[in-house]
């Protein structure tokens, strides 16, 4: 399993500089979090961006990762705000892999239990699932990429039927 870091308020940090959320170049988040699994994962930082800056360009860069990649599980630490639109990009290219869509609906930094739970359950899902597809594990829930949404008014994901 190779777990693919592309930023997003998941990782978003404080700078009290600026005053503003910024997403840091740099893995931090998702390293504490898999330090204290009992189990080691590869790990790349990729993008480091919020997802509403996120480009076809930054889509064609995780699909050249997944491509070139020996692995066929993927989870993809994503910004909730287009994690839908990379899910359907990768979906549209890829049958014969697992990947994993997670995120935060709350900077690690802030509330780590949220971005920490997600995480571990897309691990996990991905490690159980036996039937390859694009799913997003959000709000705890994960389905297929295209059967769950963020819900902005309410700030969560719903499955959609």
């Amino acid at each position: 399993m190779l777990i693919l870091n592309s930023g997003g308020t998941f990782n978003k940090k404080y700078n009290p500089l600026s005053g503003e959320l910024e997403v840091p170049y740099s893995n931090e988040a998702i390293e504490k979090i898999l330090k204290s699994m009992d189990a080691k994962y590869d790990l790349a930082g990729v993008i480091y961006k919020d997802s509403l800056e996120m480009t076809i360009d930054d889509r064609k860069i995780l699909t050249n990762i997944i491509m070139e990649s020996k692995d066929d599980t993927f989870v993809i630490v994503h910004g909730t705000d287009t994690m839908h639109l990379s899910a359907e990009f990768l979906a549209e290219i890829f049958d014969d892999r697992k990947i994993v869509f997670v995120g935060a609906m709350r900077p690690f930094e802030i509330d780590s239990i949220e971005a920490s739970l997600n995480l571990g359950m897309a691990i996990g899902f991905a490690k159980g699932v036996k039937e390859y597809g694009v799913y997003i594990c959000m709000s705890g829930h994960v389905e297929p990429w295209d059967k769950i949404h963020k819900n902005i008014k309410f700030g969560k994901f719903e499955v959609v039927l």
